[in-house]
């Protein structure tokens, strides 16, 4: 099993004082709307049973039932792969490492279905009636909730939470975001305020492997590295794309978004080409450059088809799968090979010594695979970095400055607040003076600053309410 170790003395403080901080957090607790849960709920069960009664008469159903008869179970993904892959004959996206269809979510959004597009949808609802909604109500005490805060569980060794598990509200899918958030609401006459690193992992990788051109993307805001991706992606002008972006253009947004979210995030946690590929493909349909569908811009520059997606055979040229295998060689040769030698370097001296040393002072050691001992220092200390912080402000700013104002959860790389209003502007300076500043003169390894966003709510709106805020 993998372990974390303070191997330090500034190590084993942090975890100490980080406790003490989290207990008074959760002894704050989040205020939540109790009539709203409780409607919600009774609202949301209902469609879930509309759904299911709707999936009943699908083809599909039919022949679940016929296979498996009375041991019919729509909650086994065992059995809707063996349905889908096998049954109905539908190209299975991958296997487990066990050697069973994958039916994840993202598995699943590979087959182009009603019935399982209506089946994902009902796992949502269903999963925000039993874990989210439910387990709210049930932690409510006097219309406030004090979920734990732990530092001793998660093998990336950053924190969990329980009782509930604030740290697993959705956040993917916006109508779910939307209706479990709307049951978060400030104290009576206050706003939400929730501060977060800005790309918290990408700035503190950074000061592991040192690349020059990742650096100079952070440092340089004329600089985007997604949108550059984007123009790679989906062969898209340079010039075109700056223009649309700096328009604030939605279809250079859009574009940029799946760049960002189903290649370069992927890559530097170690995915690949055929799965960005597979992401990529299915997102094309829904996009434009400018006016023109980005079905018809790929045919334009030679992308007509996917690609087999098949990793026992070599992707061919003149595929959209050949294309991005030649950006990702790019991207790791050509654009970060600094970070990519970093990679191989950390990890055979992982295997050589079967273990490794976190820059915030922690020992980790254990079984792990490749792409474990390469992310796991990088999430855990930029964790750290916000755990650092918030003891400052729970413990020492904010007792000093006798504000009123709460720290009430933590999300790895954000802090929630329950921010009286005439308190706003000096909560947020003091989180940049603390989180920015501060952080950075005591850790003096961090070759890049880390650097903070803040979304706020009106007063007395529910914390689906945030909306961006400058922090001076």
């Amino acid at each position: 099993m993998t372990q974390a170790i303070p191997y330090t003395h500034e190590s084993l403080d942090l975890l100490q004082q980080g406790a003490i901080a989290l207990a008074e957090v959760e002894a704050n607790g989040m205020a939540v709307d109790v009539p709203y849960i409780t409607t919600a709920l009774e609202r949301t069960q209902k469609r879930v049973q509309k759904k299911l009664r709707h999936l009943e008469e699908s083809d599909v159903m039919k022949v679940w039932k016929k296979v498996f008869g009375k041991k019919t179970n729509v909650n086994s993904g065992e059995q809707l792969g063996k349905v889908l892959f096998e049954e109905m004959g539908f190209t299975p996206p991958k296997q487990t490492e066990g050697g069973k269809y994958a039916t994840s979510e993202d598995a699943l959004l590979t087959v182009d279905h009603p019935f399982v597009q209506e089946f994902l949808e009902m796992k949502k609802l269903q999963k925000a009636v039993g874990t989210n909604l439910k387990g709210i109500l049930r932690e409510a005490v006097d219309g406030v909730v004090h979920p734990f805060f732990n530092l001793q569980f998660a093998r990336t060794y950053r924190s969990s939470s329980e009782a509930f598990n604030f740290q697993n509200i959705p956040i993917r899918d916006p109508e779910i975001a939307q209706l479990i958030r709307r049951a978060f609401v400030p104290r009576k006459g206050r706003r939400i305020v929730e501060v977060d690193y800005s790309g918290a992992e990408v700035r503190m990788g950074a000061s592991y492997h040192k690349d020059p051109t990742m650096i100079s993307y952070i440092m340089d805001p004329s600089k985007d590295m997604h949108r550059d991706m984007a123009v790679e992606l989906f062969k898209i002008p340079e010039l075109t794309m700056l223009a649309a972006h700096k328009g604030g253009e939605k279809w250079a947004k859009e574009v940029r978004h799946r760049a960002k979210n189903m290649f370069v995030f992927p890559e530097f946690y170690g995915d690949w080409y055929i799965d960005c590929t597979r992401s990529l493909w299915d997102e094309v349909p829904k996009l434009t450059v400018g006016s023109v569908p980005m079905v018809d811009h790929l045919r334009s520059v030679g992308l007509k088809e996917c690609g087999a997606l098949d990793p026992r055979e070599d992707a061919v040229k003149g595929t959209f799968e050949h294309h991005v295998q030649m950006v990702e060689r790019n991207f790791w040769d050509v654009r970060f090979p600094v970070y990519s030698n970093w990679k191989v370097r950390w990890f055979k001296e992982y295997q050589k010594r079967g273990w490794f040393q976190t820059l915030t002072g922690f020992i980790c050691q254990g079984e792990m695979r490749k792409n474990e001992a390469i992310n796991y220092p990088v999430q855990g200390s930029a964790f750290h970095c916000l755990l650092w912080s918030l003891i400052r402000l729970v413990r020492r700013e904010m007792v000093k400055l006798k504000m009123k104002s709460l720290i009430v959860g933590q999300i790895h790389d954000s802090i929630v607040a329950d921010v009286v209003p005439e308190e706003l502007d000096d909560y947020l300076a003091l989180c940049r003076k603390v989180m920015v500043d501060k952080l950075s003169g005591h850790w003096p390894w961090l070759v890049v600053p880390m650097e903070i966003e803040a979304e706020v709510t009106g007063i007395d709106e529910s914390w689906a309410m945030k909306k961006g805020y400058t922090v001076n």
